[in-house]
C-alpha cells in the first residue's frame, strides 16, 4: 500500500480557540503579516474533533496529511488499517482511534482559569473513554514576557460553596486569590491530572500533550475581551455536575515543582552523541509517555509503538526504506506502529520530542 513505511510529515492544523495568540505560528507557516488571533493551536496529527462554539463541522480539529500525492483526513488514514498504524495491542484496547493529542500552543495571554476530567469521570459521567490530563514541554517565552509562569492547583482552596458563588458571580479577584504564579521557563515538563484546576500564563509558547478530547470546565467567563458562550463553559452538563470534577486539596509551590515538574532522566545511549531521555512516563501518568532524543550523527530506530514526533531544536533527516524527510525546528511528523524501522541522521545537534500513546 501506498503509505506502508512511510514516516508522515504533518501540516499545520490551526483550531479556533477562545483566546488568543498564534503569532509565532504565523511566522512557521511563512505567513507575510504574523500576528495573533483565535487561531492559538497546531493540533498535530489530530484525529479529535474540537468542541468548539460555532463548530464549522465535525471534522474541525482533525488533521490533513498528504501522502503520495493523496490527501487524507487523519482519522480516515488511520482506519484504513489501523493495527499497522497504531499496533493491534492499541486496537484491541482503544480501537481506530490514537489514545493521544499533541498541539502546539502559542499564547498571547493568559488562558482562562480551567480544568478538566479525569478518565475515570470521563467514563462515568460524559460517555467518553478519555479524560484530560495535560503535560507541557516549555519551548519558549515570548521576548515581552517579563515573568512566565502558570497556575496548577489551589494552593488556599476555597469551600465548594464559596467556589460556586465566585463562578457564579465571576468574582475573578477572589478566584485568582486561590492560586500563586509558578514560575517556568524553557525546557519545564509540567504535569497537570485531571481535576486539577490550571491556566497558562501569557506569552507562553509550548508542545501540549494530552488525552484525546476536548473536554474542560472552564470557570472564567471571560479573558482578553471575549465571552464564551454558556456552551462552551460546563460541557453542557451544568455547574453544580462540573464542582464534582476538581480536586480541592491545597498544593503548595514546593509541592508543585515536586509532584507536577519533572527533569530528563536517561534512557537510552545510542552512542556518544545520541541520547534518549524519559520525561513522563507510567510513574506519573497511565494516559502516555513523553521522551527526548538529543542526536548528533546516525541513529537507527525501531519502534513497537506509534508515536507522534515535534523536531524542538536543530534538524534531521528521517529514512525509511520508502520514504526521506528533512525536517527543521519545530516541524512535526507520525511514526506508525508497523514501520519496519528508521533512521534519523542530524549533521549537528537535533532535539524530538517523542510523545508515545499508554505502555
Amino acid at each position: 500500500m501506498t503509505y506502508t513505511n512511510q514516516l508522515i510529515e504533518l501540516p499545520q492544523n490551526r483550531v479556533w480557540r477562545g483566546y488568543q495568540g498564534g503569532r509565532i505560528l504565523d511566522q512557521l507557516a511563512g505567513k507575510e503579516h504574523p500576528c495573533d488571533s483565535h487561531f492559538p493551536e497546531d493540533w498535530i496529527g489530530s484525529a479529535v474533533p474540537a468542541n468548539n462554539p460555532d463548530s464549522q463541522g465535525e471534522t474541525e480539529g482533525i488533521s490533513t496529511v498528504l501522502i503520495n500525492g493523496r490527501e487524507w483526513l487523519f482519522s480516515d488514514l488511520l482506519a484504513q488499517d489501523p493495527e499497522y498504524f497504531l499496533g493491534p495491542d492499541q486496537v484491541s484496547r482503544y480501537g481506530d482511534r490514537p489514545m493521544l493529542l499533541v498541539k502546539l500552543l502559542d499564547s498571547a495571554v493568559r488562558l482562562p482559569l480551567q480544568a478538566h476530567p479525569t478518565a475515570e469521570f470521563a467514563r462515568a459521567g460524559l460517555g467518553s473513554n478519555a479524560g484530560k490530563a495535560e503535560a507541557y514541554y516549555i519551548l519558549d517565552v515570548r521576548e515581552e514576557t517579563e515573568d512566565p509562569f502558570v497556575y496548577l492547583g489551589f494552593q488556599r482552596p476555597p469551600t465548594r460553596d464559596e467556589f460556586k458563588r465566585c463562578i457564579e458571580t465571576q468574582d475573578i479577584a477572589t478566584m485568582k486569590s486561590w492560586f500563586d504564579r509558578i514560575s517556568v521557563q524553557a525546557g519545564d515538563v509540567v504535569f497537570i491530572p485531571g481535576g486539577v484546576p490550571h491556566a497558562i500564563g501569557g506569552g507562553i509558547f509550548m508542545v501540549e500533550i494530552m488525552e484525546p478530547s476536548d473536554l474542560a470546565v472552564r470557570f472564567e467567563f471571560t479573558t482578553d475581551g471575549y465571552t464564551l458562550p454558556e456552551s462552551a463553559r460546563f460541557m453542557n452538563r451544568g455547574l453544580d455536575f462540573c464542582l464534582d470534577i476538581f480536586d480541592y486539596n491545597a498544593k503548595t509551590e514546593s509541592q508543585v515543582r515536586r509532584d507536577h515538574m519533572f527533569e530528563p532522566r536517561l534512557e537510552v545511549e545510542y552512542s556518544e552523541t545520541a541520547h534518549r531521555y524519559h520525561l513522563i512516563g507510567a510513574e506519573t501518568t497511565p494516559c502516555y509517555q513523553v521522551k527526548k532524543s538529543i542526536i548528533s550523527g546516525k541513529v537507527e530506530r525501531r519502534e513497537s509503538s506509534y508515536f507522534t514526533g515535534v523536531i524542538t531544536a536543530g534538524r534531521c533527516v528521517l529514512k525509511t526504506s520508502e520514504s526521506e524527510l528533512a525536517l527543521d525546528t519545530f516541524d512535526k511528523f507520525f511514526c506508525p506502529a508497523g514501520l519496519d524501522g528508521f533512521t534519523i541522521e542530524a549533521d549537528e545537534e537535533v532535539q524530538i520530542l517523542e510523545c508515545f500513546p499508554p505502555a
